[in-house]
């Protein structure tokens, strides 16, 4: 049974859009049906608005992506799933309160290289999920 993973839109960027190194690893394992990477429709949004940030875009240019290519892979790859109630540990940063929710409610492997999250490790670890920035 693939391991339950939760990406935050960093990571995805790094996997889809940037092909970091550090990220193809991930990129193999979801490509392969490894990880079952859940996700919510809130993500996908915050997605969709950070490749039309003015810093993006020409880096999709540089790498001859559009957005939807991006969008494409997400739903190629990503299992979309409700909402996840508030975790009992809260971040410091609330736009990743979405990811440590959905992680901590399916005890899932949480990629991210934010510090707010990274910093939350072992908290998290007693919740049954760890927070790493790569695989």
């Amino acid at each position: 049974m693939p391991e339950p993973i939760v990406l935050d839109t960093n990571i995805v960027l790094d996997v889809f859009v940037f092909s970091d190194a550090a990220a193809l690893p991930l990129r193999r394992a979801l490509q392969a049906g490894e990880l079952d990477w859940l996700a919510t429709r809130a993500m996908r949004d915050e997605l969709a608005r950070v490749l039309a940030y003015p810093q993006i875009v020409p880096r999709l240019v540089f790498y001859q992506l559009a957005a939807d290519d991006v969008l494409a892979a997400f739903d190629r790859h990503a299992r979309l799933t409700e909402v996840a109630a508030k975790a009992s540990v809260t971040c410091s940063d609330a736009d990743d309160q979405k990811f440590i929710d959905l992680a901590v409610a399916h005890q899932a492997r949480l990629l991210s290289k934010d510090r707010a999250v990274i910093s939350m490790a072992k908290r998290l670890l007693a919740h049954g999920v760890r927070a790493q920035s790569t695989i």
